[in-house]
Order: structure tokens, then sequence, then C-alpha cells
């Protein structure tokens, strides 16, 4: 067995083994459930990469140069390598699943390369490596339901996958690639994920799925009216009575499948945040007809009207394209409208960057770096000025705050968020709030985050 391999391999000291996370929230779950695998199998935490036994880079595929820091670090590991020949290198997630074999080809110094959906099998995979070989895990698998307790970044807030992949095929788009299809967990697997989290102290917890309107369409069931039986909606007022869970978030949701009952949910559940996280990608029906994304922007605005219309202070963030294939200056400005007309208070923008084995990189209209930089540079000068109005009706509000951490810019600060996901900082003693939900007077505003008084 693995085991005792380990322990002839080191000394009286556990190995220590290092994970670096690059791109989104699924990543960072994944990488929490991996360290927790990790940590069962006897390794410890090292805070510096350079320092540790095992080596893990859990890579995003999402943005050209998210995928080029890899080769980077990667490169700094192989060199360590060759001086250090016991020394388990490991590639996990997006890069992985994208790369395959191609990566050993790339960096013959990998022991093992691990796409999203085998993340689970982490301990199988490296008891395989410890036996000499060189292993690359990136066929399509079911993924195992897993009891092992990941080792959480939070002791107060924590993610909970409920989705995994996604079967959209936005022309832009890698994801669907490299995460496989959608499999949702089931209801009871994900409840009892929450009551252990509960138990454990955790105040907040968040949904997590690439595309988390589409939770249980793959389940079997229908009422009688022949709607699904287990939708988002439905999972919400599932897990809603949870003792001890007093916040619950979830992301990232689809303007496709975003529905009236769900935000009728959303408005009825006390404990879910008036938060709301839709991409949008594009302001303008011709760049998202080509997108593939399956709406309108008419579509969009009629969904944020609807939530306003039901919880007015509502937050809302997106997710902006700028310089998609094609995309011209009056369409360009039909996003800044949206933008303008909206009023988010947070918008993640990106310039399009060309993903391997998608569409659109294929296409012949792509725009030039010089128009891209230009469009982005205006989007998030239009972003920071909305968000600096949204964060104003804060002012002198009395806001709910869960403290998560000390402000490591001011150690006399704590910081959590409010309700509606905004960053807040007030004077007070992490040892007797972290954890605690406070009420905070705000007392100065700023475009992504605020400070109070409590």
């Amino acid at each position: 067995m693995f085991l005792p391999l380990l322990q002839t391999t080191m000394s009286q000291d556990p190995r220590r083994y290092h994970i670096t996370t690059f791109g989104c929230q699924m990543n960072k779950a994944d990488s929490e459930r991996m360290a927790g695998i990790l940590e069962d199998m006897g390794f410890a935490w090292s805070e510096d990469p350079m320092e540790a036994d095992l080596v893990l880079y859990n890579t995003c595929t999402i943005r050209d140069n998210a995928e080029q820091k890899v080769y980077s670090y990667l490169g700094r590991q192989a060199k360590r390598k060759q001086e250090k020949p016991d020394l388990t290198l490991v590639v996990a997630g997006c890069v992985a699943q994208q790369e395959g074999e191609q990566l050993l080809r790339r960096v013959p110094e990998l022991d093992l390369i691990l796409g999203p959906q085998h993340a689970n099998r982490l301990q199988d995979l490296l008891e395989s490596v410890f036996a000499g070989n060189q292993v690359v895990a990136t066929e399509a698998v079911h993924i195992l339901e897993d009891i092992t307790q990941p080792r959480r970044d939070s002791q107060v807030t924590a993610w909970v996958n409920i989705i995994y992949g996604c079967n959209e095929r936005c022309t832009y788009c890698v994801v669907p690639n490299v995460r496989g299809v959608e499999q949702s967990r089931t209801p009871e697997a994900i409840r009892a994920e929450i009551e252990v989290l509960a138990q454990k102290g955790y105040k907040e917890i968040t949904l997590l799925g690439q595309n988390i309107d589409a939770y249980g369409r793959d389940l079997p069931g229908v009422t009688e009216t022949g709607r699904h039986q287990h939708t988002l909606t439905d999972l919400l007022y599932y897990i809603h009575d949870v003792p001890g869970i007093e916040r619950i978030r979830f992301a990232t949701s689809h303007p496709r499948y975003f529905t009236e009952r769900l935000i009728q949910a959303c408005y009825e559940l006390p404990k879910v945040c008036e938060h709301f996280h839709i991409p949008f990608q594009s302001g303008d029906n011709d760049i998202l007809k080509a997108m593939k994304r399956g709406y309108t922007q008419e579509k969009y605005r009629q969904i944020i009207a609807k939530i306003r219309e039901y919880m007015p202070d509502a937050a809302i963030s997106g997710d902006a394209i700028v310089g998609f294939p094609g995309e011209t200056e009056a369409q360009f400005e039909n996003t800044l409208q949206l933008v303008e007309d909206i009023g988010f208070d947070l918008l993640n923008t990106a310039a399009y960057s060309p993903r391997p084995q998608t569409p659109a990189a294929l296409w012949d209209n792509q725009l030039s770096e010089t128009v891209k930089g230009d469009r982005l540079q205006r989007l998030n000068h239009l972003v920071s000025i909305k968000a600096s109005e949204r964060s104003g009706r804060y002012l002198n509000r009395i806001e709910e705050v869960l403290v998560e951490a000390q402000n490591p810019k001011n150690l006399g600060q704590v910081m959590g968020r409010n309700r509606g996901n905004r960053l807040t900082f007030f004077t007070g003693n992490l040892e007797q709030l972290n954890g605690q939900l406070v009420k905070v007077k705000i007392t100065e505003v700023r475009a992504f985050s605020l400070t109070g008084t409590a």
C-alpha cells in the first residue's frame, strides 16, 4: 500500500506540500479538496513552494496570460527537480486537461497531470507515481462523491460544489472542453456536506457551479407539471434550514436559465444574500449571437429589473468581454451603455483571448491587442465610476458584516463582507469577532470596499 512507501521515503518530519491555485472559485474549491487529501496522506502544508517536497499547480486556461504564468512557475520547479530528484511535481486543473500528454513533452520533469474531474482521485494517482510511474489522468470520468474533508482556506466561509462541468457551447469558452459535461451532486450529499460545515462553525456557504442554474437537469425526477424536480431553487429551499449556517450565496448564473421562481426564492429565504452574479459578456445582440450565449441584452435587462422589483437593494455583479472577434466600436458602445444603465456593484472584465479548440479562435476577424486594450481600459473606467455610485448608498447605513479575517494593511482592523458582498473594514479584535455577524455603521465608501464603526 501507499503509506508504508511514503514512510520509507521520509525522515521523522512529514513530507511537505504546496498548492498554487490559478483561476476561478471552482479551482479554489478543487485545491481545498486536494489539500485535504494530501493531509490525510500525511503531508504537511509548506508556505514556500521552494521548500516543499510535493508542488501542485492547479491551473486555469480561460485566458492565455494565466496559462503562460503556469509555465513560468513550472520552469523554476523543473530546474529545482534536477537537483532534488525526489521532488514530486503535479499539474492539475484546466491546463492539465487541455494539454494532457503534450505537457510532458514541454516539461518532462512532471510526475502527474490530472484534469479537474480527477481531483478526488489524487491519492490513487499519487500512489501510482510513488510506485515509479509518470501518470496522465485526463480521460472523461464520472466524478465520485468524495468523503475527504477539504483543507479550507477560511474558518468562516466555505465553497460547496453542487454541479461540475458545463453543457453550454459558448464560442469563446474552453471550459466545457476541460471540465466535462454537467454532473449534479444529489441534494442529500450537498446537505450532508453543509451540515458538517455548520458543525465545524462555518457561517456562510457559497454554492458553486460553472453554470449553477443548470443544477439538477441531469438528476432523475420531474414534478406533476413536467418541471425538473431538482433545480437550484428547490435546492435552496432544501438546505435553507441547516442550523448554524447564517448566509447562503451561489455562483455563477447564466441569464439563459435564470428564472423568476429563483428570484422569488431568494426574496423569501432570509439566509440567501441579496447578491447576484450574472455574467452578460456583451451588451450587443449580434455579438451575443456570435458568442452563442442564447439570450439578448433585452432579456438580461429584464432579469435585472425583476431582481430589483423584488429586492431594490440587491447587489448585482457580472462578467464582460471586450474585443470579441468582429466587435465594432458601435457594438462595444452598446456594452458601455448596458453598464451605464444597470450600474453594477462589481464587474469582472477581460479582453477577448483566443483559446485552443474554441470556434472563435479560428475566425479571421480578430481585433488587434491595441483595440482590445483601449476598450478594456475604457470599460474599467466606467465600471469604477458606477461601482463608486453603488457604494454611495451604503454611507451612514448600518450593515451586517460577517467577520472573516484581519485587515492585512491595518492590523487594528478586521474585515468581512456585507450581504451585498462588499468588502468592509472596521476596528476590532479578530480573536473576539471572527465568524461573528456584526452591525457596522458605514462611515467611508470606495468603489469596491467600505469602512465603518461597530
